[in-house]
């Protein structure tokens, strides 16, 4: 990318990171100009998107920025939200943030820039961008392992990749709060938002509770036998450790987990990890929407994945056929969810991802 004096559209939010983000590029001799994007917000739901626009404002008058508000609630709302309550509906595990992603901050805002005159926009996430002497760009993970956000990122085009700052990627988090107060910004000790950004302090089961209609079913051991009750499967996720009960415990029992779940029926399964088998594990993971920020991976190399943000990497290898991409774990995984995100790297390049679909 262009190194010198650019135009860039920074997606501020109210919170620490973009804030940070904002400042360094200003520092660093671009005309930058800030930007809220109004999220979606159903009149129900107690949402705060006007108090972190106002922080938002705030900073941008803290570092002399122009500031905006791009409304793409529209956009958020058919993207993110509808598209998540229809993958609840089918008894899958979505991603919201990723959907966010890929479709609002790097589609609908990243278009809009584009349209308005941008060079490039920016924004908060714990990545980095590297350029090749090629000039294609290449999404590697952020410094801070703890922090790093790749994981949200596999959907962007590559478009969208090549026009993009992360401005905090070689920062730690308390190397940003040490920056942000050195830029005098009143976001320095600003919390950081947790979950869901439209979810506020409200959880995930009530929200869904307004769209999906509550069916109490049965809990079962692994013999099949009901033990206990729920409030409906859609609800519920593999690997979860709450959201049912069961008729008869002690003091001493063992913590049971979601292993499996028929949304037909209405049931879910639990076990303790020590009753755990390969009857709930999965080693081969067939993936749609896929998307490669380069070129694909190549067949039998074995790469690095996870299918859940700040889960240890492990170990496969890919085989697409025919147009249909399948990965292969080296060692079975527990608590694949239909739906979820399978993100692959080598070393520290997100080479991409896609939606698991089909689990063997």
């Amino acid at each position: 990318m262009n190194t010198s004096s650019q135009k860039i559209l920074v997606g501020l939010s109210g919170g620490v990171d973009s804030s940070v983000s904002a400042a360094l590029l200003q520092e660093q001799g671009h005309a930058v100009t800030g930007a809220f994007i109004v999220p979606y917000a159903p009149e129900w739901l107690p949402c705060n998107w006007r108090e972190e626009r106002l922080d938002a404002m705030r900073v941008a008058a803290e570092i002399g920025i122009p500031f905006i508000t791009v409304d793409l609630s529209k956009e958020y709302k058919k993207a993110v939200v509808d598209y998540m309550i229809q993958e609840y509906t089918l008894g899958r595990t979505p991603n919201p943030d990723i959907m966010c992603n890929k479709h609002v901050k790097f589609g609908a805002f990243f278009q809009y820039a584009m349209e308005n005159g941008y060079d490039t926009v920016a924004t908060g996430h714990y990545a980095q961008v590297a350029h090749t002497t090629a000039g294609s760009a290449e999404l590697h993970m952020g410094v801070d392992a703890n922090k790093d956000q790749t994981y949200f990122l596999w959907g962007m085009a590559r478009e969208a990749l090549e026009k993009t700052y992360f401005p905090i990627g070689t920062y730690k988090k308390s190397d940003v709060r040490e920056r942000a107060e050195k830029f005098a910004l009143h976001t320095a000790t600003k919390k950081d938002s947790q979950g869901v950004c439209f979810l506020g302090k409200i959880d995930m089961k009530d929200f869904l509770a307004h769209y999906i209609t509550e069916t109490p079913g049965d809990v079962l051991d692994v013999a099949g036998n009901v033990i206990g009750r729920h409030d409906g499967a859609f609800f519920l996720t593999l690997g979860q450790r709450h959201g049912f009960t069961v008729h008869q415990t002690t003091p001493n029992t063992e913590p049971l987990y979601v292993v499996a779940k028929d949304v037909a029926q209405n049931t879910i399964t639990v076990a303790t990890r020590s009753r755990e088998n390969e009857r709930y594990t999965a080693a081969t993971l067939t993936l749609q929407q896929v998307n490669w920020l380069g070129n694909p991976p190549e067949q039998g190399k074995e790469y690095s994945a996870r299918f859940r943000y700040r889960q240890p990497l492990f170990s496969v290898t890919v085989a697409i056929v025919g147009g249909v991409t399948q990965v292969h774990c080296t060692e079975p995984q527990q608590y694949v969810s239909k739906g979820q995100s399978l993100v692959l790297y080598e070393g520290t390049r997100c080479m991409g991802g896609g939606i698991i679909e089909e689990t063997e």
